[in-house]
């Protein structure tokens, strides 16, 4: 059966980073994807995993042989992914209008960190700083030091998964209307959107600190954390609701008459202190065993290395390995690609 996208064409201007992620996803899916690189990039060689189910060029587009062979691909392609800085491609004569104006059907998407508009756009910046400008990162580390997380939030959470999002939305538009449309996906916008789950907590009420580490789910709350074990390693623990918060206090084997209330945030420090010296009883994976099957919330915290072997992890395919290398796999399903038997 063919993929769900099959059918789908994408022309990639190369870049870094999130466009070529929402590249691979779409590819993934069974889009045919053309990615475009000017001669001697060097945003490719180390990204092998990334780029993988694309057909590779390479073009010159300040040539205007090569320019007209790439706008020939984008004349006939579904959709066009770009993340230069505003206003670079339409200077190459490969803007929105231009593109648009030759094919009325083409999915136009930009990636860019700070959008095509707003007084930061012309400037430089990084998924930390996106991040720090939303409050994200504010919210992110110990109390005494924000930590940015990675660049998942900002570059693929809020970078390539709302520019798949926008074309996707985009490509149904079309469907309806014969037209296409220009996304404008940029990560300041996507990080915010991450966010609404504790904005709403916040405004609720539930979110009751600007700190860091103090909240249910920063870090501050005993039942949402992460513990160090006797090896030096970690497990990670996620009991909120009461019933697998009695699953993961009986497994412990500890007296819950001598302990504060779960949802008392002025008992929290006794309760992690508790736990901090219960969970140095024990190897990380003596946790894992005693926890595995059980609703108590509780998980190894596993290297890049070690995830692949995890029976779930192996079972699903999530993580798998291509030599020396982990490699994610594709995501999400659809049961139409898979085997219709399972």
């Amino acid at each position: 059966m063919p993929l769900p996208l099959s059918g789908l064409t994408v022309v990639e201007l190369a870049g870094i980073g999130p466009g070529p992620h929402a590249a691979m996803m779409l590819a993934d899916h069974g889009a045919e994807v053309v990615r475009v690189e000017r001669p001697g990039f060097a945003g490719g060689a180390s990204r092998r995993h990334t780029l993988r189910g694309r057909t590779l060029i390479v073009a010159d587009l300040k040539d205007p042989a090569d320019l007209a062979t790439v706008r020939g691909l984008i004349d006939t392609a579904d959709v066009l992914i770009e993340g230069f800085r505003p206003g670079v491609t339409e200077r190459m004569g490969l803007g929105p209008q231009a593109c648009l104006a030759s094919n009325p059907r083409l999915v136009y998407a930009r990636m860019t960190g700070w959008g095509q508009d707003g007084p930061s756009a012309p400037t430089a910046g990084h998924d930390i700083n996106y991040l720090a400008l939303t409050g994200v990162l504010h919210a992110v580390g110990p109390r005494d030091l924000p930590v940015p997380p990675v660049n998942y939030v900002g570059d693929f959470g809020g970078g390539s998964m709302m520019l798949v999002t926008g074309i996707l939305a985009a490509l149904w538009s079309r469907e309806r209307t014969g037209r296409g449309d220009v996304v404008d996906a940029a990560i300041v916008d996507g990080a915010a959107a991450l966010a609404q789950h504790t904005l709403e907590m916040r405004a609720d009420g539930l979110w009751t600190s600007d700190d860091r580490a103090a909240n249910l789910l920063d870090g501050g709350a005993p039942f949402y954390r992460c513990y160090r074990c006797a090896d030096g390693r970690f497990v990670a623990v996620g009991a909120i609701e009461p019933q697998f918060y009695r699953a993961l206090i009986e497994g412990l084997g500890i007296d819950t008459s001598a302990l504060p209330a779960q949802l008392d945030p002025a008992g929290w420090p006794t309760l992690i202190s508790v736990l901090e010296r219960t969970f140095l009883g024990r190897t990380r994976d003596e946790w894992a065993a005693l926890f595995d099957g059980t609703d108590a919330c509780v998980t190894p915290v596993l290297t890049f290395d070690e995830a692949p072997d995890h029976p779930h992890v192996a079972a699903r395919g999530s993580l798998v390995r291509d030599g020396d290398d982990v490699v994610a796999g594709p995501a999400p399903r659809l049961r139409s690609s898979a085997d219709p038997l399972h």
